[in-house]
């Protein structure tokens, strides 16, 4: 059913507590990785990515802040998020906000396969009437 307009609002709570606490979780584990090259150790791809993305999210987060410390800002905050769509640090994303860039980057791999499948059946196609 629908939902009231406390519930809402709890929910949104919910979810922006939900999101600094895992990017809390996130630097801290950046930051042994920083640790650990500073060092002289070496990070695998993994972890190398993990910090990228958490280095990302903090300087995502100045702007979001603003939003967040701002009364009444956090109304604008859809508008802003369709103009600049990666706004928000990967921590405050929602399910359907990750299934949708899935898909979106599947139908990208499936329009380049389907170019390049097309692509070598022309090339075979010269080939084969050059040879013949």
């Amino acid at each position: 059913g629908k939902k009231s307009l406390r519930q809402k609002a709890v929910d949104e709570l919910k979810h922006y507590y939900n999101g600094f606490h895992l990017l809390w979780i996130d630097t801290k584990v950046a930051a042994r990785m920083v640790w650990r090259l500073l060092h002289g150790q070496v990070l695998t791809r993994r972890e190398r990515r993990r910090l990228l993305r958490t280095c990302a999210d903090l300087f995502r987060l100045v702007p979001f802040l603003v939003f967040v410390i701002v009364p009444f800002m956090e109304f604008l905050l859809p508008v802003f998020l369709k103009l600049f769509p990666e706004m928000l640090p990967s921590t405050f994303e929602t399910e359907s906000k990750k299934e949708e860039k899935q898909k979106k980057k599947l139908n990208a791999k499936l329009e380049l396969a389907k170019f390049l499948r097309e692509t070598i059946a022309e090339m075979a196609k010269r080939n084969k009437a050059d040879t013949g």
